[in-house]
């Protein structure tokens, strides 16, 4: 995959999700965006906001992408699908995006958060 439209190409609320949060991101500062055969990366000096297709890895997923979140600390928050903490450093937030709506003003003050912590 070279771009973020090629990566959604298949899956066009994923990537209306995905140009919702880039716009979010990039009103915060500069930001890098890094394309894998798995996820859409935003970084600053380290990633900090991940955009994927569950389908990829799921059977029957509830939702069409999932943004994942690095932060520094959990955030309590049902919104959550999963909160996992794969480094004693870093809560990784897994929020399942149904549709353009759900990138909220609290969802913008968590990746607002999670920039900062990226350094």
């Amino acid at each position: 995959m070279t771009s973020p439209e090629e990566f959604f190409a298949e899956h066009p609320d994923a990537l209306r999700v995905y140009e919702t949060v880039r716009a979010e991101v990039e009103r915060l500062g500069p930001v890098e965006v890094r394309v894998t055969r798995s996820q859409v990366a935003f970084r600053r000096r380290r990633g900090f906001a991940y955009l994927w297709l569950p389908g990829q890895w799921l059977r029957n997923p509830s939702a069409e992408v999932v943004l994942s979140l690095a932060l520094d600390h959990r955030v309590p928050s049902t919104r959550f699908k999963q909160v996992v903490r794969p480094s004693p450093h870093t809560w990784m937030h897994h929020l399942e995006v149904r549709a353009v709506s759900d990138i909220d003003d609290k969802v913008s003050a968590w990746l607002a958060d999670a920039y900062r912590g990226a350094g």
